[in-house]
């Protein structure tokens, strides 16, 4: 399986820094509201961004698009790979699947998915959004989605171990009034959410964002809307040769997350893991050897 190209998001973060004020005025504006902002005409969307067209021919083209026409039509690729099935997405590799057993190109784009995920994790937003998840000041909440739910159960099961205040909220999305209720300012709403993308989860990331709550996003390499109100956002590369996206990069991440959580405030999560060592004898959940 073929390494995925960078999205027009990554191409700008990676040449942002040689953009000049202009370019970068039209840059923040399609980040604002992307892909969409970037689906017009070149003239409208030069338009919307207040900048020259001219500005945005040469912005393009820094990106590594020959014109505009090619700019756009990998904004339309995005779209169409956000939005497609699982019967779309098969055809997609299948149709690109080299000779091989399907072990080893799995395994392939596993390892191509790990390196693109953490290469694209900036450390300093890590450390902050770690930070933010150690906050006991604020109560801790995880929630996630059709498929994500999995990884939302296995997180709160560890960050309820490492911290206190931490609420797995349900995966029926009728019930999260009654979490947003109590929701308030300080309090860290940890999220997961990857294509097709839940409307829901927006909904409640901006219920969450509008209280003051700092939303931690976990989404894939095209972003959830989500990101456009969460406080940190992380993207993991999901593709792989099936029908499915893979959560691998995404666990990964997670994992990298519960252990930079525990070290932030070991003292006090090294209490917590004994006491419930302690609650785990008295109630004999695992079995003795000696």
């Amino acid at each position: 399986m073929t390494k995925p190209p960078l999205t027009v998001r990554e191409l700008i973060r990676q040449q942002y820094a040689t953009l000049t004020q202009s370019e970068r005025k039209f840059a923040n504006s399609l980040l604002e509201n992307y892909p969409a902002a970037g689906l017009a005409s070149i003239t409208i969307v030069a338009s919307n961004a207040d900048v020259s067209t001219p500005t945005v021919a040469r912005m393009v083209q820094k990106l590594g698009f020959k014109g505009y026409p090619q700019f756009h039509q990998a904004l339309l690729k995005e779209l169409e790979a956000k939005v497609s099935g699982p019967t779309q997405r098969r055809e997609n590799w299948a149709s690109e699947a080299p000779e091989g057993h399907l072990l080893n190109r799995f395994a392939q784009a596993v390892t191509d998915n790990l390196g693109q995920t953490f290469s694209n994790v900036d450390s300093e937003q890590f450390d902050a959004a770690v930070r933010q998840l150690a906050n006991t000041d604020g109560r801790l909440y995880v929630v996630g989605g059709r498929i994500t739910r999995a990884l939302a159960d296995y997180a709160f099961t560890h960050f309820q171990a490492i911290r206190q205040r931490v609420t797995h909220m349900t995966s029926s999305s009728a019930t999260w009034p009654h979490y947003v209720l109590d929701m308030e300012a300080g309090d860290t709403l940890l999220m997961f959410d990857v294509r097709r993308y839940e409307t829901n989860l927006q909904r409640l990331a901006e219920l969450a964002a509008e209280r003051g709550v700092k939303v931690v996003l976990i989404t894939d390499q095209w972003a959830s809307p989500v990101a456009g109100v969460a406080e940190f956002a992380f993207n993991c590369w999901v593709e792989i040769p099936s029908a499915w996206d893979s959560n691998i990069s995404t666990m990964m991440l997670l994992e990298a997350m519960i252990a930079a959580t525990q070290e932030e405030s070991w003292d006090k999560t090294k209490d917590r893991y004994d006491r419930l060592d302690e609650l785990f004898d008295m109630t004999r959940l695992f079995r003795k050897f000696s």
